[in-house]
Order: C-alpha cells, then structure tokens, then sequence
C-alpha cells in the first residue's frame, strides 16, 4: 500500500485527549474517535507551508474553500450544493446545537433513534428541549429503523426537529436511500425538519453507498439540514472547521443568528487550509485508508467469531466505530468499561452513554495500525477468560 498505515506513531506527549487522558501509560485507549493514522501529505504540506509564512490573524475563507467543497460533494457523492446553502463554524457539535437552537422553543421535543452519539443528548438539553426516542431494532447482527414507531413519534405536535445520524454512530449502519426516504416522508408528513449529521459520511466501507439525506429530493432539501467536516475521516477534529448546509433561506437565517449568538462563528486558518487539500488532493489517501479500515474490521470479526463467540459485533457498514454485545457478562456497561481498564488496561466506550439501548455493549475504535488492534482484541480475551473464572 503506497501510504503506511501500520507504522506505530507515539501521541504521548502531545496533548493528545486520547492518549495522555489515559490514567496510565500502560492503558491502551480504544474509545475516542479520533484515528492513530496521520492525515494525508497533502494536508501536513498544505499546513507546512501555511506555518512557514509566520502570521497566523484571522483568517477569511476565501472562494476556493467553498469551491473545493462543493466540488468534492458534487464527484464523490453526486450531491450538488450552492454556495449560499453554506455557513462555516468551528465543528459538527456546536452546529448541532445552533440548529436545535433555531429550529426549536424551550420545551419543544426533539426525536432521535437511539442508541446514538452522546452529544445529541446535551445539544438537546443545552436548548430547554426534550429529546424523544425511537430506538433502533437490533436483531443480533445489525440495526434497523421502527418506521411505525417513528411515525407515532413525529406526530407528536411538540416534536418540532428530528436528530438524524447518516452513517450512524454507534450502530454502524449507512442508511439506504429507501430508509432516508421513508424517515424523510415521515418527517415532512408531520412537520418535522430533520438534522442530518453527516460527519461519517466518507467513511463507507466497500458493498455500502451514502446517500445525502438532502439530495434525494427537493422537498427534501427544502426541509433538511445538513453537517459535514472532513475531520473525521481525515483525522484533522483538532483544527475545527465544520459546515452547516441549508438551502432553505429564511431558515439558514435562523441558523446563522444562532451561530453568532453562540460564539462558533469564526474558524481558524489551519482548519480552511486543511479542508481544501483534503477535498482537493485527498482522495487517494482516504480511498487507502478505507480499505486499510475494512481489513482492520474483518480481521476483527475473524478473531471474535473464533476466539470470542459469545461477544458479537454488529455489521460495520460505516464509520470506524465496531459495536460489540458484551450481555454475556452480566456486567453493566459503565462497569465493564472501568473493570477493563483497572484490569486489563483497555480503554473502550460504555454503551450506556449512548442511550438506554446501548447498555450491556461497547464500543471499539478500530482506527489504529493491525498491532494495536491485536493487541487491544488479546486483552480484551484475556480479561474474559479471568472475569469468568471469579
């Protein structure tokens, strides 16, 4: 493979949440999602050359961000976007939160399919809102949508938004273009404007398609917002760059007041330059590394079905993020979480944080050279061989 995505990179030591908040140096920490890979030479050339220049003021986009976004969508996804659909802030979470904010009033309802990203559930509170869930169906290998459920939800009159999560994290599903679009019909049928985060977006492994919630019609996009960043999949959160898209312009008005309000309004240099050598001259490297990524998860559901088959995972079709079911153990999430971590030094997400329906699983971070996944998937083993012992 032309770049090296088992080389052992050392983060300790550089302010790394993931790697210095571990609790000692012998934690290996598998749960934040960020990735161990270094972002594409495209990126660190464009920042190198950024650095070298000194002066680093506030910054204006300038037209060739928009252009290199639009661009990207419009060949690798088909979606075409314009650019006055566009408001740049500072990531994915404080968008998320500015859009609650102008969607919504105090005691509104916002629905969401749980389990989900944890940070919806304090966006949602943050605003005076109450979050309303339609949990996903799990069936032992993969998740799917109660669209009865979801319907008897919306039609609630207070429900004024729906939290969508395309891929979805943490069950690992990219939605088809046939389940958006019956989410999509039961949202506009209610009134309902869906928020779609996107972030995962580019993270699709091989036999899976995203589609954009709001390219699959007008009426749509007309009724939809959208977040994308190219941090996750270039490995770039700590330059917090991120964009809201909303065609609609009265509530892309809303949005943007609510961005400004909430002080997410500017963005730094670092995060302008890295998002257009990501979407400009990134494409290689991301096409090698979903593939690295897909290998990684297949060697680790090789290894469960063979070595840990009471633990199974649900099917990765997106997102770097494997969803393990560790009910066998009797042990609730937050429990096992701490237990692997003071006695087998592994550092995994509680299920629990990701809802109600999320407990009894975990969540792994796969993004890492083979040798750390290895070693994370022994420790794990070991850990269950001795915790049946006691």
């Amino acid at each position: 493979m032309k770049y090296n995505f088992d080389e052992q990179i050392d983060r300790r030591g550089s302010a790394s949440e993931k790697w210095d908040g571990t609790p000692g140096r012998d934690v290996l920490p598998m749960w934040v999602a960020d990735m161990d890979f270094r972002t594409a030479p495209a990126i660190t050339q464009a920042l190198g050359r950024r650095v070298e220049h000194g002066i680093f003021g506030y910054t204006r986009v300038p037209a060739s961000y928009y252009e290199s976004v639009i661009s990207w969508f419009g060949r690798r996804h088909g979606w075409k976007l314009e650019r006055d659909w566009f408001i740049y802030t500072s990531g994915v979470v404080p968008a998320v939160s500015a859009i609650i904010k102008a969607c919504t009033s105090a005691s509104d309802k916002v629905l969401l399919q749980t389990p989900v990203y944890n940070c919806f559930f304090s966006s949602i509170r943050n605003n005076g809102c109450e979050m309303l869930s339609s949990p996903l169906v799990y069936d032992g290998r993969s998740y799917s949508i109660d669209f009865e459920d979801l319907e008897r939800k919306a039609a609630d009159p207070k429900v004024k938004l729906m939290l969508l999560c395309n891929p979805h994290n943490p069950a690992g599903r990219v939605w088809s273009r046939e389940e958006l679009t019956k989410v999509g019909e039961i949202c506009i049928r209610n009134g309902v404007t869906v928020l779609s985060d996107e972030i995962h977006c580019e993270l699709v492994l091989p036999g899976n398609h995203y589609t954009p919630f709001a390219s699959i019609s007008e009426e749509f996009l007309k009724h939809s917002v959208t977040c994308v960043s190219p941090s996750k999949a270039f490995n770039i959160a700590g330059l917090q760059i991120a964009n809201i898209i909303c065609a609609d312009s009265a509530l892309r008005a809303r949005i943007d007041r609510a961005i400004n309000d909430n002080e997410v309004c500017d963005v730094n240099p670092f995060g302008v330059i890295a998002t257009e050598a990501a979407y400009g001259k990134g494409e290689e490297w991301l096409d090698c590394l979903i593939s690295y990524l897909c290998d990684n998860y297949l060697y680790m559901k090789e290894f469960c079905a063979e070595r840990l088959p009471d633990f199974p995972l649900a099917e990765l079709q997106g997102t770097y993020l494997v969803w393990m079911d560790c009910r066998k153990l009797g042990l609730s999430s937050d429990e096992l979480a701490q237990r692997l971590v003071d006695e087998a030094g592994l550092w995994l997400n509680s299920g629990a944080m990701y809802g109600a329906e999320g407990e009894g699983f975990m969540r792994w971070n796969i993004a890492c050279p083979r040798k750390t996944l290895s070693e994370g998937l022994e420790r794990f083993e070991k850990f269950v061989g001795q915790a049946r012992l006691k």
